[in-house]
């Protein structure tokens, strides 16, 4: 059985401890490699390795360190099968969504940030003909960077690809549940001639190694994807520390559809935006809210939809939808079905665990699951599932849908479908989220900073924004 190994000071390496970890494969619920189980010991060595390259990759050119990182990326194109069949069987995802979706975009944030940190400017200042003020912008030191399971390799490339434009040299922990691409990565950066301990890759458990990270003194800065609660967690922890941080939280997105919508547009983007990749996407818009004169249209076109949806092997290009990521997660979403009718929901479509056949079965499904009758304030429609569930729900006026979509303690993404350019802008405006979509959902362009409000994170990332936040501004005031 394939053992996973850390990747330190350039070399790929076993535990200090020797101890490993089931790797399981969500689509039979098999274990199929092993993942170190590091500890502080782990974390230690790759910060040694990080402070031994800082001096030299700090003040490398930024047009070599760029080269070396275009590199890794058309590395990460020429691999583009092997790394999207690696990330199907390791998180459960459809394997045509790894090659069309996360591997382009992990291949898509080096070739930006290799680009984009020649471009990266600073400001001067010419104060009352009397004095000059620049600012210069300078890495960070080491950054710590921590990445979920949902998108593996596209979110984990989304935090060190910045970190080591900058200058920054990096200790990253991907998710123990879904290791295998960043184990690749490591393979990749090896042959790209990556400099030893410029990048280290340490496997394991979030409170063992991924908690080593956060709390070690000489690691500067903090980029954190996952859940809420445990960026509660780090914010407390780093902030004695005076640690930079950047916490990409939860989401619990609304998507409001006005009558004067593009109906056919606006029906099959809905379901792709509640039932892509599972719904483990922090983007999807999970509650759906309909004005009332066409919610009856719009639940009987979107059920119609969603029956086409095919649950099955995520190796099949047939397959719309894959396995949940773990049992673990599996029992989690199915939880939340339950409460849904507890709490008065009306289940549409889907509601249960699918039972597959042959070496599937002991695989993680659920059938997409569409819920109606639900009042805006109960736990369904409060808290994060993180799954093929979605609810839908009637409103009147835009101050209504308003009241609905602004009422959880999440603020990530939301999306409005009308044809209305005043009431679009008006009801942009006021959408308590970080990001608004107007009549698409998931266009994403990489100039563009990305990050939520309140519950759902502190900072921004992509675009100039991530590159600023893995350096220190010093202003140098030179008086005529």
């Amino acid at each position: 059985m394939q053992k996973i190994k850390n990747y330190i000071n350039g070399e790929l390496t076993e535990p200090a401890g020797k101890n490993y970890l089931d790797n399981i494969n969500p689509a039979t619920g098999e274990v199929y490699s092993l993942i170190p189980d590091s500890d502080e010991r782990d974390v230690q060595l790759a910060v040694d390795a990080a402070k031994a390259a800082f001096p030299s990759w700090s003040v490398m050119p930024v047009a070599e360190r760029s080269d070396i990182l275009l590199k890794i990326s058309q590395l990460i194109d020429k691999n583009l099968d092997r790394l999207a069949l690696a990330e199907s069987i390791d998180q459960g995802k459809p394997v045509w969504l790894a090659k069309r979706v996360d591997i382009p975009r992990a291949r898509d944030n080096f070739h930006f940030y290799a680009t984009g940190a020649i471009h990266l400017s600073t400001e001067a200042h010419a104060t009352e003909n009397t004095a000059i003020n620049y600012t210069l912008r300078q890495p960070i030191g080491i950054a710590g960077c921590i990445s979920p399971w949902n998108l593996p390799l596209y979110l984990f490339t989304w935090k060190i690809a910045p970190a080591l434009a900058a200058g920054c040299c990096v200790v990253a922990k991907p998710s123990e549940i879904t290791p295998m691409t960043a184990y690749l990565l490591s393979e990749l950066c090896i042959e790209a001639g990556l400099p030893k301990g410029v990048l280290n890759i340490v496997h394991g458990l979030g409170p063992k190694a991924g908690a080593a990270i956060i709390q070690h003194p000489e690691i500067s800065a903090i980029s954190f994807t996952g859940g809420t609660k445990t960026g509660e967690w780090i914010a407390k922890t780093a902030a004695p520390m005076f640690k930079k941080l950047s916490l990409e939280l939860g989401g619990k997105n609304p998507n409001m559809v006005f009558a004067d919508c593009n109906f056919e547009e606006a029906v099959k983007t809905s379901v792709t935006g509640a039932f892509s990749n599972q719904g483990e996407i922090c983007l999807t818009g999970s509650r759906i809210f309909i004005e009332k004169p066409l919610y009856e249209k719009f639940k009987d076109a979107f059920l119609k939809r969603v029956s086409t949806l095919t649950v099955g092997d995520p190796l099949d290009d047939n397959s719309r939808m894959g396995a949940i990521v773990s049992k673990q997660h599996m029992e989690k979403i199915l939880s939340y079905i339950e409460l849904a009718k507890q709490e008065g929901g009306k289940i549409l479509c889907g509601g249960n665990q699918l039972h597959l056949s042959g070496k599937l079965s002991k695989g993680y499904y659920i059938e997409p699951t569409a819920i109606e009758g639900l009042p805006y304030d109960c736990r369904t429609n409060q808290e994060e599932i993180f799954g093929p569930v979605v609810t839908l729900m009637p409103f009147e006026k835009e101050e209504e849908a308003l009241k609905y979509a602004n009422s959880t303690t999440y603020g990530l993404a939301g999306t409005i479908w009308t044809e209305n350019l005043s009431r679009a802008h008006r009801m942009a405006a006021q959408l308590q989220s970080g990001i608004i979509w107007i009549n698409c959902w998931l266009f994403r362009d990489l100039r563009t900073p990305f990050g939520g409000m309140k519950n759902s994170g502190v900072g921004r990332e992509g675009g100039f924004e991530a590159l600023k936040f893995f350096t220190e501004e010093k202003n140098v005031c030179i008086k005529l």
